[in-house]
């Protein structure tokens, strides 16, 4: 291969992630020239609803893969979290990378941590899995709906709309904005969306050479654990409907997998811990262990 093209979205995070990859090929494939296409997908242009009132995750990566079937683009970068628990047929994840801190983090301007936000503060985000952690531990706060890229939900906190918002420390530090975090949220305080922090390499199933040129991109410990979260949201229905949460680590060459569903308003939240070897069989244990507690009521709630 001599050339390789590179589907993203325009936001300055997403043509991050993909220059971090071209990056990485070039310096790996000395001469391979690698190229950019921006494009602008039916998620970035939902300002004012919910995604999964609009229809998912999916509305991220939808005209990216178009672009790859038509051939327009070898490849798309996404961040995991945005990615549907079922590929559409035809695509694979040909690597996931390493990844970056996973937690959410506390942004403001004017309080320093979510605990010293007073009665009836207006906190900002757009992931019912955050709000709904945020709404177990402090009832008394308002949770408003925040959309839009990085730059402009911090630019609605400087505006004064929000006296804080929460947000992926990954993206913050990728764009060089750790410095407006005030506290990065344990993951007891609030457990990560599956695959956070790491960032996926899509291409055509049937394109076995490009598949291993870009399997090199990948981390095996990242890939582990993010398909064991992964496999937690698909085994529940995969809907970004659901408040659901979950983050896995390796010790000692076992997977533990921490897992928890919530209903919207944070007054029912379901937790499990799982461990084993196997990233699929693990987050399988977990999604049972989440319906055996009464997840299935918040699940039936939800529809």
């Amino acid at each position: 291969m001599k050339r390789l093209v590179i589907a993203t979205r325009r936001s300055r995070l997403a043509l991050w992630q993909a220059e971090h990859v071209r990056a990485r090929l070039q310096a790996l494939h000395p001469g391979l020239a690698v190229e950019l296409l921006p494009m602008t997908t039916s998620g970035d242009e939902l300002v004012d609803r919910r995604l999964d009132q609009a229809g998912g995750k999916g509305l991220f990566v939808k005209e990216l893969e178009t672009a790859m079937t038509d051939g327009r683009a070898d490849l798309a970068v996404h961040s995991m979290k945005d990615v549907p628990a079922e590929l559409p047929a035809g695509f694979t994840l040909a690597a996931i990378s390493a990844r970056e801190d996973p937690r959410d983090a506390f942004v403001s301007n004017r309080f320093a941590a979510l605990a010293e936000m007073p009665a009836g503060a207006v906190l900002g985000t757009s992931s019912l899995r955050r709000s709904a952690q945020v709404k177990e531990r402090h009832p008394a706060l308002e949770l408003r709906l925040l959309r839009g890229n990085v730059e402009t939900r911090i630019a609605k906190l400087d505006r004064g709309e929000y006296d804080a918002i929460v947000l992926a420390v990954a993206g913050l530090v990728r764009l060089g904005l750790a410095d407006r975090i005030r506290g990065r949220l344990s993951v007891e305080e609030s457990l990560p969306s599956p695959g956070q922090g790491a960032l996926g390499i899509e291409c055509l199933a049937a394109r076995a050479d490009l598949v291993r040129t870009l399997q090199v991109l990948g981390d095996a410990p990242t890939a582990r654990c993010v398909r064991a979260e992964r496999a937690v949201s698909r085994a529940l229905g995969g809907s970004c409907a659901l408040p659901l949460g979950a983050y896995a680590v390796i010790s000692d060459g076992r997977l533990r997998l921490s897992a928890l569903v919530a209903s919207a308003d944070g007054r029912r939240v379901v937790r499990v811990q799982t461990d084993g070897t196997d990233p699929e069989a693990v987050g399988a244990a977990a999604a049972q262990a989440l319906r055996d507690q009464g997840a299935e009521a918040i699940l039936q709630s939800l529809q």
